[in-house]
């Protein structure tokens, strides 16, 4: 090893340390923010504290405080989580954004299991947005940013002369939104079923969008099991 080596080997073992322990941060930050939600779920936010939190988590009390300074601190990236759950329905890897009928079942179903995840901490997320502006900036996010990115969606298809909707572009995509909140409460946990309920809502969604009936072996066999707006329409 020559001199330069020399000196370059403790930093070198230095950055591989810090690497290693920023990983483990992250996966204890994780964990916190995972248990939280489950509690949160569970109990709602005025009965969940800090040492439920932990417990679920089974950490020390000292260890959420290296991490989160309060209980509405790890509420608000709990809702900050949801807000990218719902977000990242929007971006699916490997659709093409060119075929109406793999991308609204690709779509519909991510949607689906977004909602179905969330659906208590949707609600507990909604009564506490009533006392807290923050959390009230995350809710209006998590309703509005889908609804916006859907109806773009339906204006681009409708300008193209691929869609002819039932109605204008923002009721259209409040109804669809609508739709997939409702169903989520009655999705079926098994594949088959799940399945079944993703194909009524794509239906659904492409008669408000005046689409015509898919022909057979559209959509493609990749669109079972994964999850209304493409890619594209960001913001």
């Amino acid at each position: 090893m020559n001199a330069e080596q020399a000196e370059q080997a403790p930093q070198a073992a230095w950055a591989a340390a810090r690497t290693s322990r920023e990983g483990r941060e992250h996966e204890t930050r994780s964990l916190l923010v995972g248990c939280a939600s489950r509690v949160f779920a569970r109990r709602g936010y005025a009965r969940t504290t800090i040492a439920d939190i932990t417990a679920e988590a089974r950490v020390a009390r000292a260890t959420f405080y290296v991490y989160f300074a309060s209980k509405e601190d790890v509420f608000r990236a709990v809702a900050l989580g949801v807000r990218d759950a719902f977000l990242a329905a929007h971006e699916i890897p490997g659709v093409d954004e060119d075929d109406p009928y793999e991308l609204a079942r690709e779509s519909s179903a991510a949607f689906l299991a977004a909602y179905a995840a969330n659906l208590d901490l949707m609600t507990v997320i909604e009564h506490q947005a009533l006392a807290d502006p923050g959390i009230r900036d995350v809710w209006h996010e998590i309703q509005e940013r889908p609804l916006r990115r859907t109806a773009r969606y339906i204006e681009r298809m409708t300008a193209q002369g691929l869609a002819r909707p039932a109605a204008p572009a923002r009721a259209v995509a409040e109804a669809t939104i609508g739709m997939f909140a409702r169903f989520a409460r009655t999705a079926p946990a098994d594949r088959e079923g799940f399945d079944r309920t993703v194909d009524q809502l794509t239906a659904m969604y492409l008669r408000l969008l005046g689409i015509p009936e898919a022909p057979p072996g559209a959509g493609g066999d990749r669109a079972r099991g994964t999850g209304m707006t493409g890619r594209a329409e960001q913001g």
